[in-house]
């Protein structure tokens, strides 16, 4: 069965961006596009509505799934679409439309700002409890931005695409990051460069005469290892790796500053209280300006 990519929208920009990465991504990938459009207590599309209270939002949440399947359809004529509207709350809604999915795209602002719904809260709260990847687009990320400068530093279509940055934690199962990441590479014919922060033990203080600090030789292999199967499954994806004694965020940041997409992982809890999305995958919200796909992980 082939899973669509499925877009939430709000009517806002950032939904809008979303949309039109996530259609660009249907399109590398082969894959159908589903826009859902979620809103508590409106009426059905068949029941006669005259109370303006309700006629208006039902007609205004028509208007932004009709507007954005005809611009998508005009923009990519090569991709399945289709659109529905969904009468249940946006995050249990798009929690459930997660599960049917390859991916969940959704808009965001970061934290704060005067995006969509579906840009602030409801987003943090899909990330945090989606077991399927949630990519998350900030508005004014276009097509040109996927890629590198051209030979005089202006902005192209028509060049390579940029690095896919992909941070991981060797205390978890990397397995689903992994896959993600090359994929999303070898879809793009982009370089992956993988980054893993390390601290050395309190025991060890210091570097050595040649200013080597503890504990790098192990933090290297225990990289390479996790990647070279991956590297053989993946032979046309160039693959930089870097073992940093750094804290996490900042590796991460650093490591997006030039790529087209970064990929974190989240820790699943199976717990009462739900997920959560962690401090590094917190902060790169707030900061990253490409878009961010976060992968549960056991």
């Amino acid at each position: 069965m082939v899973l669509p990519i499925v877009v939430g929208l709000d009517g806002s920009r950032e939904s809008a961006f979303a949309a039109d990465w996530a259609a660009r991504e249907a399109a590398r990938r082969g894959l159908p596009l589903r826009l859902v459009h979620a809103w508590e207590g409106l009426p059905g599309n068949e029941e006669p509505v005259h109370l303006p209270e309700l006629k208006v939002p039902r007609d205004w949440a028509r208007r932004v799934l009709r507007t954005a399947v005809d611009r998508l359809a005009a923009q990519h004529p090569q991709v399945s679409l289709t659109a529905e509207q969904i009468r249940r709350p946006p995050v249990p809604a798009l929690v459930a439309e997660a599960e049917s999915a390859a991916s969940l795209v959704l808009g965001s602002q970061g934290f704060g700002g005067l995006g969509g719904l579906l840009a602030g809260s409801v987003a943090t709260a899909v990330v945090a409890r989606a077991r399927t990847p949630v990519v998350l687009v900030r508005a004014g990320f276009d097509a040109v931005d996927e890629h590198v400068p051209n030979g005089d530093g202006q902005t192209s279509a028509d060049t390579p695409h940029r690095p896919v940055a992909l941070a991981l934690d060797l205390s978890h199962d990397c397995d689903s990051l992994l896959g993600f990441a090359f994929e999303a590479a070898r879809h793009r014919a982009a370089p992956l460069y993988a980054v893993y922060a390390w601290r050395r033990p309190h025991s060890h203080a210091g570097t050595d005469e040649q200013g080597y600090v503890p504990g790098r030789w192990d933090a290297e292999w225990a990289l390479a290892s996790v990647l070279d199967p991956w590297r053989d499954k993946y032979p046309e994806v160039t693959v930089h790796a870097e073992a940093e004694h750094t804290r996490p965020v900042h590796a991460v940041l650093r490591a997006a500053e030039h790529a087209g997409l970064l990929v974190l992982g989240r820790e699943m809890r199976r717990s009462p209280a739900g997920g959560h999305t962690g401090h590094v995958t917190r902060m790169a919200i707030q900061h990253v300006r490409c878009p961010i796909a976060v992968v549960a992980h056991d």
